[in-house]
């Protein structure tokens, strides 16, 4: 059976999160499907744009600062998404070059495009695993190929973990990650919350579930904060992507969204 055979075919019938996220981010790897449902969604809720926006610019401060201040040379960035521009080896490698990062996701269009995910400095290394979140030991059994469990690794969960719908099995999911990388390693995570007075949110969270895949779980800013339980939360804790050390501007502090996110340090 050769290769093209056996790759996982691409559902162009269904609106996918990974597509659709490339669409709002202005991309231009999505099919009519993603852009319909992309479109209704901000409808429901015009700012979910902002939160795209606002999730990538979390993961360019978070890299930076646990390339820069932490010294981190190591990452595993799972529910990697499709590449866009600033992905995690581009910053991390900007800053240390020997950085090695190891990405992580399972929609075949996301494989399809792996190679723009394999560029990387002569002195570091990128690698690509296809794997579910839902099975954390397959992906740190292949992630042992590139990164050195011994030293510490920024395990990356950047609005992933709202894919798993169980509660339970979420935290587990992402207490068994952090139990395999040592002392000094960290979590960087983002997810989409609920909260009284975000009924379009809740709205737009409703209709993708009807329509899309995978299906999201979205969760209280007080269970965010629960996956980081056992670590040490960075200030300013778990706030909205927009608020976490962001740069300074004449307009004062940023606008919330309603997708949360934390940075913690494994003691």
């Amino acid at each position: 059976m050769t290769e093209e055979q056996t790759r996982p075919k691409i559902d162009d019938s269904v609106a996918h999160s990974a597509r659709m996220w490339n669409y709002w981010l202005g991309g231009r790897d999505f099919y009519e499907v993603d852009r319909q449902a992309g479109d209704r969604i901000r409808e429901l809720h015009p700012g979910i744009l902002d939160y795209a926006r606002a999730d990538r610019a979390f993961l360019g401060r978070a890299v930076r600062h646990l390339t820069g201040e932490a010294g981190i040379r190591q990452f595993l960035d799972i529910g990697t998404g499709l590449p866009t521009a600033d992905n995690t080896h581009e910053v991390a490698q900007r800053v240390a070059p020997e950085s090695r990062i190891v990405y992580v996701d399972n929609d075949p269009l996301v494989l399809a495009h792996a190679r723009a995910l394999l560029t990387s400095t002569s002195e570091g290394v990128t690698d690509y695993i296809d794997a579910d979140l839902h099975a954390p030991e397959a992906i740190l059994r292949e992630a042992e190929r590139t990164l050195d469990f011994s030293r510490p690794v920024a395990v990356m969960l950047l609005g992933i973990a709202m894919f798993v719908n169980d509660d339970a099995q979420a935290r587990d999911v992402v207490r068994r990650l952090m139990e395999a990388v040592p002392s000094g390693s960290y979590l960087a995570l983002s997810h989409t919350i609920t909260a009284p007075g975000l009924d379009d949110v809740d709205e737009a969270v409703r209709f993708w579930n009807s329509v899309g895949t995978p299906k999201l779980k979205q969760r209280t800013p007080e269970e965010v904060e629960g996956f980081f339980d056992g670590l040490e939360l960075l200030e300013p804790g778990v706030v909205s992507c927009s608020r976490w050390r962001p740069e300074a501007t004449p307009w004062g502090e940023p606008d919330e969204v309603a997708f949360y996110c934390g940075v913690a340090r494994k003691p």
